[in-house]
């Protein structure tokens, strides 16, 4: 259990410091980080490398690669999920009700805005996993609050995800790999299983193995979709589909997590206990 907690942390780094590293490669934002607004943003590529490389140097702390012992990991996941929330709040909203004038994409702009939310949730639910310095200031205190609603930041992009196989169901099915029969199906099946998972995740009903099959599911998904769609499509978008191949493992990170620090009955493991 405990090397799961490391592992889903290790995963959850590693995703951040490829969103960092696409950043210094395309030098601009990725949509699901900064949305078109505001648009100077964009314009100047030193705010993208220069959050690129935050992002990187969060993700190898975060996910265990380099140990520092004068640095709190748990603030830095803390600091790290709030940087996303504001994003967020300060970016995507006002881009979705007020600045975006092509209604024709509002799907996939509601799918950046809530992915962001994701990243967020996600490094709250691992601030959870690490035990609380007794020296927070208010700021760290006010952050703490929001660890909890980790697991529901991170369930809406599941739900998300779920009802988007019975909405764009044709489109969903060309995803699912040729040698697997039944294509529909598995389009169907998994859908149900995404919303299944958020929803027990939000609720806490069986929220262990739900959590864990679902990081189970995942890990598949990289392993029989992304990775191959990675291998034929390396350069699309300056190595997009790479970056969603371990996009996919970070949230297969934050579900391990999520699993092994949200027991009904109880809280596991603080990090001097792992």
């Amino acid at each position: 259990m405990k090397g799961l907690i490391k592992l889903g942390r290790l995963f959850y780094g590693i995703g951040i410091i490829a969103l960092g590293v696409h950043q210094l490669i395309i030098k601009d934002f990725r949509s699901e980080i900064l949305s078109p607004f505001p648009a100077w943003a964009h314009q100047y590529p030193a705010f993208s490398i220069l959050t690129g490389i935050v992002l990187i140097l969060a993700g190898i702390i975060i996910s265990g690669i380099v140990t520092i012992k004068f640095i709190d990991t748990r603030k830095v996941c803390l600091y790290l999920g709030f940087a996303f929330l504001a994003a967020f709040v300060v970016s995507h909203l006002p881009f979705i009700f007020i600045f975006n004038t092509d209604k024709t994409n509002a799907t996939q702009i509601w799918i950046n805005a809530i992915e962001e939310l994701t990243y967020s949730g996600g490094a709250f639910v691992l601030a959870g996993s690490y035990s609380a310095n007794k020296s927070e200031s208010k700021f760290d205190k006010f952050l703490e609050k929001l660890i909890p609603v980790g697991r529901i930041f991170y369930s809406l992009l599941m739900l998300l995800f779920g009802l988007s196989h019975f909405l764009f169901a044709e489109f969903v099915s060309t995803m699912v790999p040729k040698w697997l029969p039944g294509t529909m199906f598995w389009t169907y099946f998994v859908g149900v299983a995404l919303i299944c998972s958020g929803i027990s995740i939000i609720f806490k009903l069986w929220i262990k193995p739900i959590s864990l099959l679902l990081a189970l599911m995942l890990l598949l998904f990289v392993l029989f979709f992304h990775i191959q769609d990675a291998v034929a499509n390396p350069t699309i978008g300056g190595g997009n589909e790479i970056v969603r191949a371990i996009i996919a493992l970070l949230f297969c990170g934050i579900a391990l997590v999520i699993a092994l620090t949200n027991d009904s009955k109880k809280e596991l493991l603080t990090s001097e206990a792992i």
